[in-house]
């Protein structure tokens, strides 16, 4: 195996040197401290590739080797083994024999040397077998060796980080226990001037998380604009309610007349039957679709109104049910412009899975559901920054119209960086961030490479 040596004043100095000689591939196969610096082994995964394959190759000349010595052992009786010496004592045995037994005599030494070439076949494939095994099993083992030393280096490098920037240890814990990101909260504390002060610190992530979360400005404007909304996403995130209490907010400032309500929902139980009694409520009549031409012809009917909400059937973000149901909306003649509805109260991981889903199907912009019933909303925040996506409506309840009102900014992100009680267990010690942080990236470093 071609192992090389690496010497450098620090470890992070010495792994650099491996990235730049041996590429990411590189395999760390040892590690210490030496006078003057940090010395590491390394080699390439290659090598052992080719090492494995050499050792095959020279087990599979041992065998050749073999089988020939035992084929013309016939001519050469002093390298015969034990085996074949039983083999040639029964030739003799058999040239006394009588003259009508040549046959037999000669199929049952075909037949003995048939069974040595398979056994011998056998063993050599069992042998080979275990060798691949063993090196799969070595190479699976240095594989989490290099993961478990790139870890620990980079909690090493942001351990040094912190030590010597208290104000980026705030900034970090603030945000990883308000269910940010570790991406985004790691992306915030590099960002960080240097002379920031660690008690301005919380106040100064507040004006880049402002800076980058858009909300709508102004709903007069979109109330008068008017249009066509489709409100979409997973089950159980509160479409229906959301799409009646919009409507109730159109009606108090433009009244029924210009409004049109449509469904999609005719899977669910009693879907069709809870809109309709809120138009009702509101005395504006509800059309049931149940595919393409259905909504064409109701489009149809409503084109003189001044604004249409469409209420979707509720489906998980994997089913292929998601992108039937919105290509039926993008083929409409009429542009409909798409709401994603997003749950405050789910994980960071499933919201933006539902974004990923959701946003190549052309979304408008989104509405935060459910915000009475999240302890934190950092994982909401996280994924609209992150996606860029833009923030219309936030829903507290179940009351219409009441429980529904425009993104306040100030107010979201003042709730987000101020901690609370409840969310005490999941604080981190400054002693914790480095090894949390280099975790969590390096979690999140595989999933990009494996998707």
């Amino acid at each position: 195996m071609n192992i090389r040596r690496f010497f450098g004043k620090n470890a992070r100095e010495a792994l650099a040197q491996v990235k730049q000689a041996l590429g990411d591939d590189a395999i760390i196969v040892a590690n210490r401290s030496v006078n003057g610096g940090t010395e590491i082994m390394a080699m390439l995964e290659t090598d052992i590739a080719a090492d494995t394959t050499a050792s095959n190759t020279d087990s599979g000349l041992d065998q050749s080797r073999s089988l020939l010595d035992f084929v013309t052992a016939k001519d050469q009786p002093r390298q015969v083994e034990p085996q074949l010496q039983t083999t040639s004592a029964a030739m003799q045995k058999n040239q006394s024999a009588p003259a009508d037994e040549p046959v037999a005599n000669e199929m049952a030494i075909m037949d003995m040397l048939k069974q040595h070439s398979e056994h011998q076949e056998q063993a050599y494939q069992v042998a080979t077998q275990t060798l691949e095994d063993k090196m799969m099993g070595m190479m699976q083992e240095m594989r989490q060796m290099r993961s478990h030393f790139e870890t620990q280096m980079s909690a090493m490098t942001w351990q040094h980080h912190l030590q010597h920037s208290p104000a980026k240890s705030k900034v970090l814990s603030t945000l990883l226990s308000a269910n940010f990101s570790a991406s985004l909260s790691r992306q915030i504390a590099e960002k960080m001037p240097q002379h920031i002060d660690v008690n301005k610190a919380p106040m100064w992530a507040k004006e880049v998380i402002s800076r980058n979360l858009h909300t709508l400005d102004d709903e007069d404007a979109l109330l008068d604009r008017g249009g066509i909304y489709a409100l979409v996403g997973p089950t159980g995130v509160g479409k229906t309610t959301t799409t009646a209490k919009l409507a109730a907010r159109y009606v108090m400032k433009h009244g029924t007349q210009n409004l049109g309500l449509i469904t999609t929902d005719s899977y669910r139980i009693g879907g069709y039957e809870q809109l309709r009694i809120y138009g009702k409520i509101l005395g504006v009549m509800v059309h049931a679709v149940k595919d393409e031409d259905d909504l064409r012809i109701a489009l149809k009917e409503l084109k003189n109104k001044h604004m249409i909400l469409v209420d979707t059937v509720g489906v998980s973000q994997r089913d292929q049910a998601v992108t039937e149901q919105l290509s039926m909306l993008s083929r409409a003649e009429s542009p409909i412009q798409k709401l994603l509805c997003l749950n405050a109260t789910s994980t960071g991981d499933t919201l933006t899975d539902v974004m990923r889903s959701y946003k190549k199907h052309d979304i408008a912009g989104c509405i935060v559901t459910k915000l009475d019933e999240a302890a934190a909303i950092g994982n909401v925040l996280d994924v609209l920054i992150r996606e860029r996506m833009r923030l219309f409506y936030t829903t507290s309840g179940q009351r219409v119209p009441e429980d529904i009102e425009l993104a306040d900014k100030p107010a979201l992100i003042e709730r987000v960086l101020t901690p609370h009680q409840a969310s005490l267990p999941y604080q981190y010690l400054d002693e914790e961030l480095p090894l949390v942080i280099s975790s969590m990236m390096q979690s999140a470093s595989q999933e990009q490479h494996h998707v």
